[in-house]
């Protein structure tokens, strides 16, 4: 039985928003990443999933209890990180752990302060006062410090500096290890990309594609870019391709004697084989991304708030 079941999830607000007829599983020991740009219906799906929204149609599960009926217990043993973080601005960070400590009957504080010091938590001052990154990061070690088996984490590197997103990377990595099962929604593809067994790509509330990472990764066509020493040598391979081939030019920039090729990885040694009769300038592979793949679903041409490996919040 999976551990989250999200079964025909309908949520419809108007106007085109909410969530229609979504339908995943996440299974014990997985790591599994939602994708997809702000308002796209990640946070929806989730509140249904901790409770905190009742559905029009479909059902959501955690162990086997049904999120809307059950929430307090689901509530209880989740580990939680909301995407948006309202804190009580009357209590010091300090006061905030030892309260989330009582609701949750624990004693024993020793995972709390490994939490606190692997994140450069410092706790003591007021919630009011605390910058987004740092109530970020108490919003972090609230929702692990009871070591829950399952984690839905909604936008959990916002607001942090790159350095900490990498170390909540790592840190994700090794809670994997450990076998905890996890919800991880995001718009960062560097995160997903890095953690991820499986991933959904959601678009307007519906969901465009579910498919396992590494099939991604490790897809078998190919995308290489060549650029030829002379005019000669890039028009006699134009030439010499036409007609049946094994690959798909998928772009040509004649004023720069460059072609883009597509080929299966069968026929990878067999293109290398035809370049040794030219001279070139370079011949390289141009790696096919989780953001090419996301980008097939959206309009390259529109607003769309994603956010490349490279960027930071």
């Amino acid at each position: 039985m999976p551990v989250l079941n999200i079964d025909h999830l309908t949520k419809d607000y108007g106007s085109g928003r909410g969530v229609f007829d979504v339908t995943f599983e996440v299974n014990k020991g997985e790591v599994f990443g939602f994708l997809g740009p702000n308002g796209a219906g990640k946070t929806t799906t989730i509140r249904h999933i901790m409770g905190f929204s009742r559905p029009q149609h479909g059902t959501t599960t955690v162990n086997g209890l049904d999120s809307w009926t059950q929430h307090y217990v689901i509530q209880r043993d989740v580990g939680y990180l909301p995407g948006e973080i309202a804190l009580p601005e009357e209590l010091t960070g300090t006061q905030f752990i030892a309260m989330m400590a009582e609701l949750r009957g624990m004693s024993d504080m020793t995972y709390t302060d490994y939490l606190t010091s692997k994140f450069e938590l410092e706790p003591s001052g007021g919630l009011k006062r605390m910058s987004l990154g740092m109530k970020r990061k108490l919003a972090i070690v609230t929702a692990f410090m009871h070591d829950p088996d399952t984690l839905v984490l909604d936008e959990p590197t916002s607001g942090l500096d790159p350095v900490m997103q990498d170390i909540f990377i790592s840190f994700i990595k090794d809670e994997k290890e450990r076998g905890k099962t996890i919800l991880l929604s995001s718009h960062i593809f560097s995160e997903v990309d890095a953690t991820c067994d499986r991933i959904a790509i959601i678009k307007d509330g519906h969901l465009v594609s579910t498919f396992v990472a590494d099939d991604l990764r490790h897809n078998e066509s190919k995308t290489f870019k060549i650029e030829f020493a002379s005019t000669t040598d890039f028009e006699r391979f134009r030439e010499q391709i036409e007609g049946p081939k094994k690959l798909d030019v998928i772009s040509v920039k004649p004023h720069r004697n460059q072609v883009r090729v597509l080929i299966d990885d069968a026929h990878v040694n067999e293109l290398i084989a035809t370049l040794a009769d030219y001279h070139l300038k370079f011949f390289s592979e141009i790696k096919f991304t989780l953001e090419d793949y996301f980008m097939k679903f959206y309009d390259r041409n529109t607003s769309v708030e994603m956010e490349t490996p490279n960027a930071t919040n």
